[in-house]
C-alpha cells in the first residue's frame, strides 16, 4: 500500500522522505541513490542561492558617502555588517533550541564552521543558521523572537 509503481519502479515514498530529511539534516541540496533498476534522485532548492544578491546591497551604501558628507556618520554601520552574516530568509530568530535553554553560543565564545548560531522559524520549519568558519562570535545583531527580513544582518564572527 506505501509503495507506488511509475514506470514500472516501486517507489516507496517513506524512503523519499527519509532522503528529503536526510538533506535537511545534512543541509545538501541533492542526493541520489541506486539500487539495482532502482534510482531515487531527491533535490531540494536552497535558499542560500538568493544570497548572491548580498553583494549589491553592500556596494550600494558605499557609493552613497561619496554624495554627501553627513552620510559618512552612517558608513561606520554598514561596515560593522560587511562581515555579518546575513539572513538567507524571512522568519523568526530563535537564538536557543528551546524556551528556557542556553543559547546556542555567546558573545565572546569560539565557534566551529558548521556550529548552530542561532535558528530561523519560517513556515513551521526550523532552519539552523550555521557559522561559515571558525572563529570568535563578535556579535549578535538581533533579539530572541524578533522577525528578521532576508539579507538582515544576524551575526558577526571573526
Amino acid at each position: 500500500m506505501g509503495d507506488h509503481k511509475d514506470n514500472g519502479i516501486n517507489i516507496d515514498p517513506a524512503y523519499v522522505r527519509a532522503l528529503a530529511e536526510l538533506l535537511d539534516d545534512t543541509q545538501l541540496s541533492e542526493i541520489e541513490v541506486e539500487d539495482g533498476d532502482r534510482k531515487v534522485r531527491v533535490v531540494r532548492t536552497l535558499t542560500a542561492a538568493p544570497v548572491a544578491y548580498a553583494p549589491a546591497p553592500v556596494a550600494a551604501p558605499a557609493a552613497a558617502p561619496a554624495v554627501a558628507a553627513a552620510p559618512a556618520a552612517a558608513a561606520p554601520a554598514v561596515d560593522s555588517f560587511a562581515d555579518a552574516v546575513k539572513s538567507p530568509m524571512v522568519g523568526t530568530v530563535y537564538l536557543s533550541p528551546e524556551p528556557g535553554a542556553p543559547n546556542f553560543a555567546a558573545v565572546g565564545s569560539a565557534v566551529k564552521a558548521g556550529d548552530t548560531i542561532l535558528i530561523i522559524e519560517a513556515m513551521k520549519v526550523m532552519n539552523p543558521i550555521v557559522a561559515p568558519a571558525a572563529g570568535t562570535l563578535k556579535a549578535v545583531h538581533v533579539e530572541n523572537s524578533q522577525p528578521v527580513e532576508f539579507d538582515q544582518p544576524l551575526f558577526t564572527i571573526s
